[in-house]
């Protein structure tokens, strides 16, 4: 995206869901990381600090990419990404083109100490509901993509596998 500022336009890359909030304002508060290289100088955009500092803390891991990195957070929203990281599932991150088995491992391996232990019984049943819930979507006809979208969608306080599925339908129907 293009942000204006005063006259003078930023090129910015932005995941997914930023650009879903352009669309219903003219202006809009972006959290930013500046990736300098010897060739360039890229802004990266986040609506919300803990992504902006999640992100940052993907981009320290060796082969991990900024653009990579963005790729990672538009997976699933970053709570999901935290829980998954923390009891070693490594489905979401081998989602993310480029990213294999090997490298994703890695990214568990250097993530987990830094996220600690989250707290909460049921991580693991929840990353399993939210798989069924994307499987559901997609044996539907809908693309993995559209499905996420719904998934990110979905009010927090929905725990069944089936409400949250009928939720994501309603959303996806609009």
């Amino acid at each position: 995206m293009i942000l204006d500022i005063n006259g003078i336009g930023y090129k910015v890359f932005v995941g997914p869901d930023v650009l879903q909030g352009v669309k219903d304002t003219k202006e809009l508060s972006l959290w930013t990381h500046m990736a300098v290289r010897e060739n360039s100088q890229d802004l990266y955009g986040f609506l919300e600090f803990a992504e902006l500092e999640f992100f940052e803390m993907i981009i320290q891991i060796s082969g991990i990419g900024p653009k990579s990195g963005l790729s990672v957070l538009a997976v699933a929203p970053i709570d999901t990404l935290k829980q998954a990281i923390s009891i070693g599932d490594t489905s979401y991150l081998t989602k993310v083109s480029g990213i294999g088995k090997k490298i994703a491992e890695k990214i568990v391996l250097e993530l987990r100490d830094k996220l600690g232990a989250l707290e909460g019984v049921g991580g693991n049943s929840f990353l399993k509901e939210e798989s069924d819930v994307l499987e559901a979507l997609q044996s539907l006809g809908y693309s993995l993509h559209e499905a996420r979208e719904a998934l990110k969608q979905i009010p927090s306080d929905i725990t069944d596998t089936n409400a949250r599925i009928k939720e994501a339908l309603k959303g996806l129907g609009k």
